[in-house]
């Protein structure tokens, strides 16, 4: 395969059947024991593939997510957990095709992360479909996006930013949801739709490690202690840490040390 030159039809690809051919294609391209990477400049992508088939809106604007025994209540959680996923699958392609020179076990890391969310897609697009409706009924926000595009031109800034702090942060929400979902187990999409997201959750950890990894990885290279450049990233980006609501345990399965997360802010750590 032309690795870089397919990924990038993955990448700017609106059709998730493409995106996963070329993945998986790439994941086995980099299993080859001596593959070599060509020289290649990526290009910058000024608006998300999603912007093909959705309508994206400021935040504020999204619909509500409301009743949860409802139909428009499950559809509007249901398609914002899909935009999610569906993001983080280019998120995923774009941290191998934008930062070319880290290394092969890099790129296979984010591929199979990128296969994984190829996966959560699929399963969270089979429950819309049980409500009659697709990902890009409703509207979405590209905020994922925006933040990837700030971290362009820094692969530790965008291991920081996008694993250790958005992907980070939906471990903290995804048991909340499940608690709320578990009031309305009486619906077989609700049951369905909390397997799926046990599924997301326990493989959502090992993206999270695996950025942890990577930008500890990186931070070494630099000769930085990763504490404290992991503060000044967010403090560049202004991201607040909000640490009353972290899932403790979970942060600690990927990566986080006890030291780091106090430093951040919990009260208590064992």
């Amino acid at each position: 395969m032309d690795f870089y030159t397919d990924l990038e039809t993955a990448l700017f690809s609106a059709d998730i059947n493409t995106k996963e051919l070329i993945v998986n294609r790439a994941i086995e391209y980099c299993q080859i024991k001596d593959v070599t990477f060509s020289e290649f400049i990526p290009k910058i992508q000024e608006e998300p593939s999603y912007s093909k088939f959705t309508n994206i809106v400021e935040p504020k604007k999204l619909p509500k997510r409301g009743d949860f025994s409802k139909r428009d209540g499950q559809l509007a959680l249901i398609h914002s957990i899909t935009h999610i996923e569906f993001s983080a699958i280019d998120l995923a392609i774009d941290a191998v095709y934008r930062f070319t020179n880290m290394p092969k076990e890099y790129k296979l890391d984010w591929l199979i992360v990128a296969q994984d969310e190829i996966k959560h897609f699929k399963m969270l697009a089979k429950l819309l479909a049980k409500l009659d409706a697709k990902y890009g009924d409703l509207p979405v926000h590209k905020g994922l996006f925006e933040m990837a595009y700030k971290t362009n031109s820094s692969v530790i800034e965008r291991m920081a930013v996008i694993p250790r702090y958005f992907e980070a942060s939906g471990l903290d929400v995804n048991p909340k949801i499940i608690f709320k979902l578990k009031n309305y187990k009486k619906s077989v999409l609700i049951n369905e739709l909390i397997n799926a997201l046990d599924i997301i959750y326990i493989e959502e950890i090992d993206h999270v490690r695996k950025g942890d990894k990577w930008f500890k990885y990186l931070c070494n290279m630099e000769s930085v202690e990763p504490q404290n450049r992991y503060i000044e990233i967010l403090n560049k980006f202004r991201l607040k840490g909000r640490a009353q609501q972290y899932n403790i345990n979970a942060r600690k399965m990927a990566g986080f040390s006890c030291k780091e997360l106090l430093n951040l802010g919990v009260k208590k750590c064992d």
